[in-house]
């Protein structure tokens, strides 16, 4: 088997090869804009061939920003497009091409990897973890009713709500979610091309939408829901992006107060978002869809720690195995007045825990005195695992709403 870098012109067979191992069809032609591979950076494909040259799976890789916490910007890989034709599972086409995209991301200099996992049982096992969360709430319109009045919960007027069709405000929308995106940990960059070509899912994709834009006081766009309304009176918000929780809060209100809708689903909810609370009914909104969103994995200890913001001082030893790898390596993380030094050490390890968890702990939205219950991390002495909790945690809850 040959696993080769992929150019342009294996767009056509790297879509089909994609499209095949899921057992479906591409509904529009490789080359067509709004497809969702139209933004694919065909430099960072791979293509596995067998020996007479039959494509047998493919990976990907886009080119992204990835926000840390202390709103610290930092370049990482999305991982994408991978899939195997059902012939040839099995088989280690899939391990092999993972271990050659993480040889070529760190050739590349590149320090930390994501992606959304399709299937939670197979990308831990290529050292990636769950780090963010996401969940969908589901509102009947006649309990729909909040607590507030619109301008008693932020103390102020909060601006006004504009009501626009997706094809009239791509612009508006790239620029929210670029300032979004860099203040919320866990969020991921939409490079101008994304959205150029609508390579996505609404509102990045040219997909009929109503765009509910928030304006300021002073007029500027700060927040928009994107949404539309099916056949069984359903009005399902795509993504809700706002500058802060009193403008959340007033586009929810602006959907949930449509006509003709039964009930209003919002997509994307961060975890532990105050806006059950400011129910008048706090029964009002079902809670489904709880999942996790964004994996990460550290492909350079050291780098990946000292580039994020930290919180609290302290000093915690890592024992940090990467079984995929065949690498291990012990740390010392020493946090003096928000920034970290990490360097190797040979004292004794506070923390045993594999690359993965490390993954699932880097954002803040993990506590690693959760997996050390669960008994994914050994904690060497008492108080290691709530010293870490106090390290790790962020200053926002990170949250990923886009899809790749």
């Amino acid at each position: 088997m040959e696993i080769r870098s992929t150019t342009d012109q294996d767009l056509g067979v790297f879509v089909d090869t994609l499209h095949a191992a899921f057992g479906r069809f591409p509904e529009t032609p490789a080359g067509g804009g709004g497809a969702w591979w139209s933004a694919l950076e065909m430099d960072r494909g791979l293509l596995a061939r067998t020996e007479d040259g039959r494509p047998v799976g493919t990976a990907a890789a886009c080119s992204f920003e990835l926000t840390l916490p202390g709103e610290t910007v930092a370049p990482c890989a999305g991982v994408t497009a991978v899939g195997v034709l059902p012939t040839h599972r099995r088989r280690g086409v899939l391990s092999a091409m993972m271990r050659h995209q993480l040889a070529e991301l760190r050739a590349r200099g590149e320090f930390l990897s994501v992606l959304l996992a399709t299937e939670a049982l197979i990308y831990r096992r290529f050292g990636y973890g769950p780090a963010t969360y996401t969940q969908r709430l589901t509102v009947p319109r006649h309990r729909g009713a909040l607590a507030l009045p619109r301008h008693a919960a932020a103390g102020a007027d909060t601006g006004a709500v504009e009501l626009l069709r997706r094809a009239e405000c791509g612009e508006i929308l790239e620029e929210v979610y670029d300032r979004y995106r860099r203040a919320q940990p866990g969020a991921l960059s939409r490079p101008h091309r994304w959205w150029a070509v609508g390579a996505g899912q609404p509102p990045v994709s040219a997909a009929p939408r109503y765009v509910a834009v928030h304006r300021d006081a002073d007029g500027v766009p700060d927040g928009y829901a994107s949404y539309a309304v099916g056949e069984s009176a359903t009005l399902t918000v795509d993504e809700t992006v706002a500058a802060d929780d009193a403008v959340f809060t007033d586009l929810v209100r602006f959907v949930l107060g449509h006509d003709l809708v039964d009930e209003v689903v919002i997509k994307h909810v961060p975890p532990g978002h105050p806006l059950r609370w400011q129910f008048a009914d706090f029964r009002a909104a079902e809670v489904s869809g709880d999942t996790d969103w964004l994996w990460v994995r550290l492909l350079d200890v050291p780098r990946a720690l000292t580039a994020r913001g930290w919180f609290t001082d302290g000093e915690l030893v890592l024992d940090v195995a990467d079984p995929f790898l065949d690498e291990r390596g012990r740390y010392l993380l020493t946090v003096r007045d928000g920034k970290a030094d990490c360097v190797q050490t040979d004292r004794e390890p506070d923390l045993s825990l594999d690359v993965s968890d490390l993954g699932s702990v880097y954002l803040g939205g993990t506590d690693p005195s959760t997996l050390v219950r669960a008994g994914r991390v050994r904690a060497h002495r008492p108080d290691a695992a709530a010293l870490a909790d106090a390290l790790f945690r962020s200053d926002r809850s990170p949250h990923c709403l886009h899809w790749f």
